[in-house]
């Protein structure tokens, strides 16, 4: 471990957590496997530092914490939902989803913050109110909301 990676957020799995970690460098662009050790890996989720302990039943993860990612566009927002959801993920509102290993995640594309912070407050809260009514951010249909279009 790099001493600029001294700090690393740990998440506790039931026996998968190389898997999951496998899954999630394959689908976060900018992602590695640093290390494998026992029930140990270290990795980086597009730069971000992560250790993931296979440690069994004991405890559970919960979406108390979640991972966040920013996309740029709808393709890739659509894609990483996708592949987060396959094999048994769950759904949830606004930009949150399950996937199959119990992990908590938020795809935020980077116009949902864009929208939501902009000056225009009363644009901004008709774009918080079609987040609301989402699962999977639609930036289209937050974009008509924002302009006021019916």
């Amino acid at each position: 471990m790099s001493d600029k990676n001294k700090v690393r957020t740990c998440l506790w799995f039931d026996g998968n957590g190389e898997e999951a970690a496998k899954f999630y460098v394959s689908i976060v662009p900018g992602s590695t496997i640093e290390v494998v050790s026992g029930p140990v890996v270290e990795l980086s989720l597009a730069g971000t530092p992560y250790m993931f302990l296979s440690g069994g039943p004991q405890h559970k993860l919960s979406p108390a914490a979640s991972i966040v990612v920013r996309t740029s566009d709808q393709a890739e927002t659509d894609r990483l939902w996708n592949a987060l959801l396959a094999d048994g993920g769950e759904e949830s509102r606004c930009a949150w989803l399950t996937d199959r290993f119990g992990v908590s995640w938020q795809v935020v594309p980077d116009a949902l913050p864009r929208l939501l912070g902009a000056e225009d407050r009363e644009a901004a809260g008709r774009a918080m109110q079609a987040m609301m009514q989402m699962g999977k951010i639609d930036i289209a249909a937050l974009e008509s909301a924002f302009r006021g279009d019916t």
